[in-house]
């Protein structure tokens, strides 16, 4: 589901595992609200949000108080992301995915590339290898840019321990599959921006 007639603009990665965009508040606080009730009837009842520029907890707090809400910002400037804010994320959903029918929704703002790239750090402490948690993500929403994959795996290697020589031959394997499967970041952002100004 990507598309914002049609409700939420969020993509189901794993049978367990959400990732997407924001709330659509340039729609109103009604549609805010129904995107929030569809979330939980998909049966997501954990939310990351990664955004620095924005929290709906107060939102979830009010109409939708079941969904246990992580507000885990980082700024989307293509710095490194520090290994910190994928421990505690994916520690956060971990223990989420621990309790029984539970699925998690990590998004951003755009679900581009902060949510996208903490829902593949996920998927790497599900035992995921990280070329195929790219291709998992990718096939799921095909506008995922997942920009800073590379340092979530080079954290979980060097947290597994792995030599150097193994993480630079990841890095190469991630360089070759975005070589691979391409896609126009600045077309997206634009044609995403403009399908919100028009709603």
């Amino acid at each position: 589901m990507t598309n914002h007639e049609a409700g939420p603009d969020i993509s189901r990665v794993t049978e367990r595992v959400w990732t997407g965009a924001d709330l659509p508040w340039e729609r109103g606080h009604s549609d805010v609200v129904e995107h929030i009730a569809t979330i939980g009837r998909h049966g997501i009842t954990h939310v990351v949000d990664c955004r620095m520029e924005w929290t709906d907890s107060d939102v979830y707090a009010e109409h939708a108080p079941t969904v246990s809400y992580l507000h885990h910002p980082q700024d989307d400037a293509g710095q490194r992301m520090p290994d910190g804010w994928f421990e505690r994320g994916t520690t956060w959903v971990g223990d989420a995915l621990d309790l029984p029918g539970s699925q998690v929704l990590v998004h951003c703002h755009m679900g581009i590339n902060r949510g996208p790239s903490l829902a593949y750090a996920v998927l790497l402490t599900q035992g995921i290898h990280h070329v195929a948690a790219l291709d998992l993500i990718r096939d799921a929403r095909p506008v995922a840019a997942i920009a800073y994959a590379e340092d979530a795996c080079d954290w979980w290697l060097r947290r597994g321990g792995a030599s150097r020589a193994e993480r630079v031959s990841a890095q190469r394997e991630i360089a070759d599959w975005r070589e691979d499967r391409p896609i126009d970041v600045v077309r997206i952002i634009r044609s995403s921006r403009e399908t919100r100004d028009l709603i």
